[in-house]
């Protein structure tokens, strides 16, 4: 899942069409897939790898798209820095830790998990930005959020610590770990997209290869063309072809009609899990994610509020 910035008054972007629906429909149905595609990969090939050759395959796709486009890699300073986070707080650890906790949490539970990162982006915008304050409105929609992961949890799993809770755990870090990104991608806007993502996949390959190489030995693994295709897919589909997605639907229509992404794709997740994998959710589970897609719903409510408000003030000041 993707967090941005949200576009104020930008007249650059037109009203969403059916087709631009149709792409966001498209990139959460990729995105609920990539779940399933991470559940088949771990069985036999350890996480970390599997996180590793998914990045890798993405550099090998994106670097030559970045070429063509006619762009090239940012020259070295400090925006390096800044790449290194992003890649690492946006691809390398999130990827990682998603892919651990998925060793025992189902597809769509870790869904469902992964859609408290907006609800994260809010509380560490209030402390990191100047521009993105909590109202009534956000705070609503982070309580209920929180709610709703303690219903997802039960009250067994949080008064005993086990190995699935702390699978659990790694998955709410990595949306956390989204979160984070959401902020610090604030300082990479200047760069050219292509430029921008095919070095954000070269910094999470050299944070993550080496350490695949080096931990897991992945000659020395046996594994099935299916799980290999399945990490393939998370490669090429959710990982190259899906970020192509995002800056297509950021360029035609913005951040903020991206940011709707957050309300499918756990619905996809679920969707697909039951279907594709057999998976059969317990009720607190499907109460759990109702409850989070209305605190969804609040936070979004409160971010368009906030951007109203900031709109006006902009407006009243230019008089």
């Amino acid at each position: 899942m993707q967090n941005h910035t949200p576009d104020i008054k930008n007249p650059g972007f037109k009203n969403p069409g059916l087709k631009d629906y149709g792409l966001l429909i498209a990139l959460a149905a990729i995105f609920g897939l990539s779940f399933i595609f991470t559940n088949i990969g771990v069985q036999e090939i350890p996480p970390l790898s599997v996180a590793a050759l998914r990045l890798f395959v993405a550099l090998l796709i994106m670097y030559p798209v970045m070429r063509v486009a006619g762009q090239k890699l940012p020259a070295s300073g400090r925006i390096w820095i800044y790449i290194f986070l992003s890649s690492l707080f946006g691809n390398a650890l999130p990827f990682a830790l998603v892919s651990w906790g998925q060793v025992k949490v189902e597809a769509g539970l870790a869904a469902i998990f992964m859609a408290v990162m907006p609800l994260s982006t809010i509380l560490l915008a209030q402390f990191m930005t100047d521009d993105e304050r909590i109202n009534r409105w956000k705070m609503a929609g982070v309580l209920l959020g929180f709610i709703g992961i303690v219903v997802l949890m039960g009250m067994g799993s949080l008064t005993s610590i086990g190995d699935e809770m702390l699978r659990q755990l790694a998955i709410l870090l990595a949306a956390i770990s989204y979160a984070l990104n959401a902020i610090i991608t604030r300082k990479l806007t200047s760069l050219p997209k292509y430029s921008m993502v095919a070095a954000l996949m070269i910094a999470a390959s050299i944070l993550l290869v080496p350490a695949s190489l080096l931990i897991d030995q992945p000659w020395s693994i046996t594994f099935s063309a299916k799980s290999l295709g399945a990490v393939l897919m998370l490669a090429i589909l959710s990982t190259a072809i899906a970020t192509l997605l995002i800056l297509i639907i950021i360029d035609r229509c913005g951040a903020t009609f991206l940011s709707q992404i957050n309300f499918m794709v756990p619905l996809f997740g679920v969707l697909f899990g039951t279907l594709l994998l057999g998976e059969r959710l317990s009720a607190n589970a499907y109460i759990a994610l109702a409850i989070i897609l209305v605190a969804l719903a609040l936070s979004r409510h409160g971010q368009r509020t906030s951007l109203t408000k900031l709109a006006f003030q902009r407006d009243s000041n230019g008089k």
